[in-house]
């Protein structure tokens, strides 16, 4: 059984910071987070090559959110959050899937954790 079990999620004001983790119990090479607000689509945060280290963003969190790789655990990231916006509150989800592009598709992702909420007011 594949797990990634995300963490970090909570509340804070606008303007605020959150940095949420994942780790996952096998190794992949694409690993990333999407999110999920209430009456909407999941959509792609930011993901990164686990070896190359390469990393994608959307375009509504380039500048403010971070993706990275822990220093000793590949199978490990996080998203560092800064400049949060309300319109950031949704359910973040980690995924980890078999190969990385330079997008970010639902589809191309195989495993997906529970979610770790996050809710920014203003």
């Amino acid at each position: 059984q594949v797990t990634l079990v995300e963490s970090g999620g909570g509340s804070v004001q606008a303007g605020g910071s959150l940095t949420l983790s994942c780790e996952s119990s096998i190794q992949e090479v694409a690993m990333g987070w999407f999110r999920q607000a209430p009456g909407k689509e999941r959509e792609g945060v930011a993901h990164l090559d686990t070896f190359y280290e390469w990393t994608y963003y959307a375009d509504s969190v380039k500048g403010r959110f971070t993706i990275s790789q822990d220093n000793a655990k590949k199978n490990k990231v996080y998203l560092q959050m800064n400049d949060l916006k309300p319109e950031d509150t949704a359910m973040y989800y980690c995924a980890a899937g078999p190969s990385f592009s330079f997008r970010l598709n639902v589809a191309d992702f195989t495993w997906w954790g529970q979610g770790t909420q996050v809710t920014v007011s203003s």
